[in-house]
Parts: C-alpha cells; sequence; structure tokens
C-alpha cells in the first residue's frame, strides 16, 4: 500500500512525496528475495502471477513520472555524513540542477542522495526519490516531493534510465556502483547514447580508474576509448555544467529504454 503525504518542508503544490511502508521487514519478505530464489515447484508456480506484480510497478512508474521533465540522477552513499564535504557538494548539485530548471531525481534516501533532494527543494526544484524496499531504510527523505517506493531493484534501475539525461555519481558504495556500472554498460552498448557522466571526487574515485586504465583496458577487456564514457572531477559546478552541456547538444527526441 502507497501511502502519500507532502514533504514536511519546501514540498512544491501537486508534487507527492510517498512514505515508505517497509520499516522492520526482514530480507525474507521482501518480494525480491522470493523472486530471485532457486526455483522450486510451489515458487515456480507463483512467478507467473509475479509478472503482473512487475507490471504494475512498470506502469504506476511511468505513470508517475512520465511528465517530469529533463532531469538528472545524482547518486551517492546513504552514509555521508551531513559534515561531509560531499554532502556539501550535493546539496549544491541540487541547488544548481533546480536554478536550471532540471529535476533532481536520487535513490531517496539519507546521506548524499538526502543532500541532493534537499538542495534542489530549497530552490523550489522538483526533487524526485526513488525508493527501493529494504529492511534497514527508513523511508523516503523530507526533501523528497515527488517520490516512489519499488519492491524490484531492476524496475527502480530502469526509472533512473529512463527519466534521467545524465548521472552524477559522488562517492558511494555497491548500490551506487551498480548505478554507475548499468549506465557505463548501456552506454558502452549503445543501448543509450548522448548520456553524460560524472564522477565527483577524485580522490574517491582515483583507485577505480586507474584500475579500469591498467588493468581492466590493459587486457582488453574494455577498449580504451570506453574510458572517456565518464569524467572525474572535484568540482560540483563542473560536474553540473558538464551533463547541461552535453544535453543541449542532444537531439530533442525521446530517449528509448
Amino acid at each position: 500500500m502507497v501511502h502519500q503525504r507532502k514533504s514536511e518542508e519546501n514540498a512544491r503544490e501537486g508534487h507527492r512525496h510517498v512514505e515508505a511502508s517497509w520499516p522492520g521487514k526482514r530480507p525474507e519478505d521482501q518480494l525480491d528475495h522470493y523472486l530471485l530464489e532457486s526455483p522450486q515447484e510451489d515458487v515456480t508456480h507463483t512467478d507467473v502471477w509475479r509478472v503482473l506484480r512487475i507490471q504494475s510497478e512498470f506502469v504506476n512508474g511511468f505513470g508517475t513520472l512520465a511528465g517530469t521533465g529533463p532531469a538528472i540522477a545524482v547518486f551517492g552513499s546513504a552514509r555521508t555524513d551531513p559534515k561531509s564535504p560531499y554532502y556539501k557538494m550535493a546539496h549544491h548539485i541540487g541547488t544548481r540542477l533546480a536554478e536550471a530548471g532540471v529535476t533532481t531525481i536520487t535513490g531517496g534516501g539519507p546521506g548524499a542522495m538526502e543532500a541532493a533532494n534537499k538542495g534542489a527543494a530549497d530552490k523550489d526544484g522538483i526533487s524526485v526519490g526513488l525508493g527501493i524496499e529494504l529492511p534497514f531504510e527508513t523511508g523516503l527523505n523530507a526533501s523528497v516531493n515527488k517520490g516512489l517506493n519499488f519492491r524490484y531493484f531492476f524496475v527502480r534501475k530502469t526509472m533512473f534510465v529512463k527519466y534521467s539525461q545524465g548521472f552524477i555519481v559522488l562517492p558511494g558504495g555497491f548500490g551506487t556502483l551498480d548505478e554507475l556500472f548499468e549506465a557505463l554498460t548501456l552506454v558502452q552498448t549503445q543501448k543509450i547514447t548522448s548520456f553524460p557522466i560524472v564522477l565527483v571526487g577524485k580522490s574517491y574515485w582515483g583507485g577505480l580508474v586507474d584500475w579500469l586504465t591498467n588493468t581492466v583496458a590493459a587486457e582488453r577487456a574494455i577498449s580504451p576509448k570506453d574510458l572517456n564514457l565518464f569524467m572525474v572531477t572535484d568540482d560540483p559546478d563542473e560536474a553540473v555544467d558538464f551533463v547541461l552541456g552535453a544535453n543541449d547538444k542532444k537531439p530533442d527526441t525521446e530517449k528509448a529504454v
């Protein structure tokens, strides 16, 4: 059951804040858990009906986000401390995007996601949160003014890519890396085109970039030109300018995913 309420502050008229309904759930209570279990006879029978639940998540997501307009997804750790410079960078990025009339989309959680949503909401921008059902999450942050909760990771990831025109990626963990490499793979394989990706934090991402350059590309597992699919910066303004500038050069057509 999806519950709707306005943000505690900075909610724009007509935008929905969707409150999470899963805190305290055990992993085995999640629908993703059952979907990904090894097939058993009873599970196999229910998988057919589970398709309808998955379909409903896609329909709800497409319907809610269809009128979002130009948007950039901002990723980063839910554990980013408010005193961290990366928290301040995320807030600044959300502010810059709102000033440019561009929607900020995050995973809707705390940390860097909360900072980006707050930066957008503080400037009366559209601040979107796409939450995921997890046993240790507490719901969407209070600065989200248009939000959705998802049970299935792959549905949520589709929404990020379909409704964003680029990614800005701050330091984060497995979830952030998952979204980053999903986007890089889609661009590399030309499933999506003209999709700018920026990594913020040279010291944080430097080891990964070195590994991609000196090991992955050197072993010819990727092409050297694949290293040009993203840029790295310490300047949040440069990150925003890059994604906005890249989209100014794009044809005015809807991105197919």
